[in-house]
């Protein structure tokens, strides 16, 4: 949905107006998990998404300040993809999507043990990820 349209006012209705579909919350997932920052990145992804579906995703999540795109260091052909601050914000919001799953299916075991640490100390893990991906939305931001 275009950046500052709302279908009402309900919190959880803006919400997945911004970040709510599938998609979406995918292509954050491989920001803030995956190291992915590529147009070519995020459709090697195992979901398989379709690229028309991408490009607009990509947009809709620039347009509400949830991404940032900036240009690659090597190539004028790609364009780098980074959460911004806001984006970021949105990891505890994933990490309960993440232990809710995890309670009721079958996870990988590399992930099992990522959740378990975040099941620990839930405040202590969202500021040391978040630290991480400031630190990494920082770094992008001054090799482009």
């Amino acid at each position: 949905m275009e950046a500052n349209k709302k279908r009402s006012d309900c919190p959880l209705g803006i919400s997945l107006d911004v970040f709510g579909d599938k998609w979406s919350l995918l292509i954050i997932r491989d920001l803030m998990f995956d190291n992915k920052c590529t147009y070519n990145d995020f459709l090697k992804s195992e979901e398989g998404i379709a690229t028309n579906i991408l490009a607009s995703r990509l947009k809709a999540l620039e347009e509400n300040g949830v991404i940032e795109k900036s240009a690659h260091p090597t190539s004028k052909a790609k364009n780098l993809y980074s959460l911004t601050s806001k984006g970021i914000d949105l990891l505890p919001v994933i990490m309960e999507v993440y232990i809710w799953s995890e309670k009721y299916y079958e996870m990988p075991t590399d992930l099992k043990a990522t959740i378990k640490e975040a099941k620990k100390d839930k405040d202590k893990f969202v500021k040391q990820v978040t630290k991480e991906l400031k630190i990494k939305m920082t770094g992008k931001k001054s090799s482009s």
